[in-house]
């Protein structure tokens, strides 16, 4: 049998405090390699805790988080990132580009810390993306001279950077009009369905779970549904 991409066992992460605050509560998941996923759940449902969890951007107070097979809860802070720079990508509801570097500097920002490619390759990578994206003509220019959807496919670029097999997203559309929202879910559709990644999105756009292929729902820290949602063509390919 397959080990799963991503395994949490008994995930938990409590707030210490004069009166702690769990944020994820004894969470078992599996998360296969393909899947199109959505996290769901009212605010405060501890969505985005969960993600962090998974993406080793935060420690678990108790439980484990397996990668590819491999038990990450006694890895060091450098041995976490390294972990993140090979398998994971990361694109949030605000991008987080550098605003002094051009898009193509943005880029191959996780490339240059992964160390793997000579510059000439990383650039080549980069602009490769970029144009992937529909941003050929932008390579150059910095993230203020985009649109906010613009900006947004340049965050997924950088995620696609190390080509990991897992792409983490949290709100990626949450701060977009809605055709930008719908160009947005459209690449992350394509990764899944064309180049065979994972890709798990934090959403409250409820029209956009829906459309994707397994959906799990959180109050108070708990996975309360956790379903494979059978789509009709349209969902996945608009006319």
């Amino acid at each position: 049998m397959t080990a799963p991409l991503v395994e949490a066992r008994k995930l938990t992460r409590i707030l210490d405090g004069i009166v702690p605050v769990t944020l994820v509560a004894d969470v078992d998941l599996n998360l296969g390699k393909g899947e199109f996923v959505a996290i769901t759940g009212p605010s405060g449902s501890g969505k985005s805790s969960l993600l962090y969890l998974l993406g080793l951007l935060d420690v678990p107070t108790s439980g484990q988080v397996f990668i590819n097979g491999g038990d990450t809860t006694d890895l060091d802070d450098d041995a976490r990132a390294a972990v993140r720079l090979a398998t994971l990508g990361f694109v949030f509801q605000f991008h987080f580009l550098l605003p002094e570097f051009t898009l193509e500097q943005n880029v191959m920002l996780p490339m240059r810390a992964l160390g793997r490619l000579p510059m000439a390759q990383m650039r080549e990578r980069a602009r490769g993306l970029l144009e992937s994206l529909g941003l050929k003509d932008h390579v150059t220019k910095r993230p203020d001279q985009l649109s906010g959807g613009q900006r947004q496919r340049v965050a997924v670029a950088r995620a696609l950077a190390n080509d990991p097999p897992l792409i983490l997203a949290d709100e990626p559309t949450g701060s977009l009009d809605t055709k930008s929202s719908e160009q947005v879910f459209q690449i992350l559709r394509d990764l899944v369905d064309k180049d065979g990644r994972t890709v798990v999105a934090v959403t409250h756009a409820m029209e956009l779970a829906e459309r994707m292929d397994r959906r799990i729902h959180l109050v108070d820290g708990r996975i309360t549904e956790d379903r494979q949602q059978v789509l009709p063509a349209a969902a996945i390919i608009p006319s």
